[in-house]
């Protein structure tokens, strides 16, 4: 697809024009005030600014904008002042590699000095600024990344980024074995980016002939940035057909070994994003990250410690993997109870879930009367509201029971015969029940 088929989001001019190529429709974040702010300080000396990456790409495809990046020749001590004197408020975040962060209320702006790479260092690089535009863009990932647009929208494109955007094209800037060598991150956002930018199903060839080559520079990473790429990978409609290449190209291998089941990703993808209509059911990456893990309880607890996640995030997948109580579209409705009572409404939903997806993984035929079995179970698990033992030990201290183990003993029995009871039974008929076993 040629970068006129983007018509309708952006007019493209005939003839290069300085490098500008395209008008960007008007964007609300680009009039914001704050934006507006920013802008005016950094260009008080006379000194162009552009904004870069993802904002320019997100909204070429009217996708939100996330964050807003700026590019300026001014070194990052004038970016500084240039902030200060117009009351702005600055933070150094990355002053070493050239990066300021802008802050008004709310609104953050990364502002970043044009720079080379003069040596690499894996994720670090010793750099040297500079005032050339195309130097600075030649340091991006992918041509789409590689964007970037004036304060008046003009769209500057320098590597056919426009083209590719169109197409669903992920092309690295150049070579992609030097890219990712830079960076062994680029590898694993090579296939995000193509799941969540991508239309085609053949990826370009030489960056996967590199990907399976410099897979084991993933070994290099740190958890936490393995984690932040696997986990947005997994919120892309429909992650399982990005990461079945990355399987077969031996990429999982390196990071996350137990992912195998794709099927019941794929199927649980579905039925969050499009098979299901509900406001309580959203994509969730913890709960996708569950169901392409084929291990057990501590194969879980393993990767939540290999990708550094919380604790939460890890209980979650461990609760998953190995669940207490088996979930189906066949339980009955006290057998529903119980187990909502022990997991809690929001383990059961992501246990329903699994299940359902797990099943019909296998076999694609469901029946309307099982899919509103697995409903149900959705439903109950919604409105479920804990419930609670309506007596405590100090009943049976009441009652005349010695403290000790038969306290225990004899609240076990009773909740036994409670859970029985469907959890009917209200405070005096509990007592009574106590008297009984007294």
């Amino acid at each position: 697809m040629a970068s006129s088929d983007l018509s309708g989001r952006v007019s493209l001019a005939s003839l290069r024009n300085g490098g500008a190529i395209g008008q960007l429709e008007p964007q609300d974040w680009m009039a914001e005030p704050e934006t507006q702010a920013v802008v005016h300080a950094l260009m008080a000396d006379g000194a162009e600014v552009r904004f870069v990456g993802g904002c320019v790409r997100d909204s070429v495809l009217k996708r939100p904008i996330k964050d807003i990046d700026i590019a300026t020749p001014d070194p990052p001590q004038r970016v500084l002042a240039l902030l200060d004197e117009a009351h702005i408020h600055a933070i150094p975040t990355g002053i070493d590699h050239g990066t300021v962060t802008a802050v008004i209320g709310k609104a953050h702006f990364e502002i970043t000095t044009l720079r080379r790479d003069v040596e690499s260092f894996g994720r670090k690089a010793r750099v040297e600024y500079t005032d050339d535009w195309l130097v600075d863009a030649s340091r991006r990932d992918f041509t789409m990344n590689a964007l970037s647009a004036d304060p008046q929208g003009r769209i500057y494109d320098p590597f056919d980024g426009l083209a590719d955007l169109g197409a669903g094209r992920v092309q690295f800037v150049g070579d992609p074995a030097e890219r990712i060598r830079e960076d062994a991150l680029r590898l694993l956002r090579f296939f995000r980016f193509h799941a969540h930018y991508g239309r085609r199903t053949d990826l370009d060839s030489r960056a996967l002939a590199a990907c399976r080559k410099l897979a084991p520079l993933l070994d290099t990473l740190s958890g936490e940035r393995v984690a932040g790429e696997i986990l947005r990978l997994l919120q892309a409609d429909d992650p399982a057909t990005v990461l079945l290449p990355m399987h077969s190209l031996g990429i999982l291998g390196h990071i996350l070994p137990a992912a195998r089941n794709f099927g019941r990703l794929r199927v649980l993808s579905w039925l969050e994003s499009r098979g299901l209509v509900r406001d309580d059911i959203h994509v969730d990456a913890i709960r996708r990250l569950a169901a392409m893990l084929d291990t057990d309880r501590a194969g879980a607890e393993a990767v939540g410690e290999r990708l550094k996640l919380s604790g939460l995030q890890t209980r979650r997948l461990m609760a998953m993997a190995q669940p207490r109580v088996r979930v189906s579209h066949d339980m009955e409705g006290r057998e529903i109870r119980r187990a909502l009572r022990k997991l809690g409404g929001d383990e059961v939903r992501d246990l329903t879930l699994l299940a359902w997806a797990a099943k019909r993984s296998l076999d694609a035929r469901t029946s309307p009367a099982e899919s509103a079995a697995w409903t149900i179970l959705l439903d109950m698990a919604k409105s479920w509201v804990p419930v609670e033992l309506p007596v405590k030990g100090r009943d049976l201290l009441a009652l005349g029971v010695a403290h000790g183990p038969e306290i225990g003993r004899r609240l076990a029995e009773l909740e036994s015969w409670w859970e029985d009871q469907d959890y009917l039974p209200d405070r005096e008929e509990c007592l009574e029940k106590l008297r009984e076993m007294a």
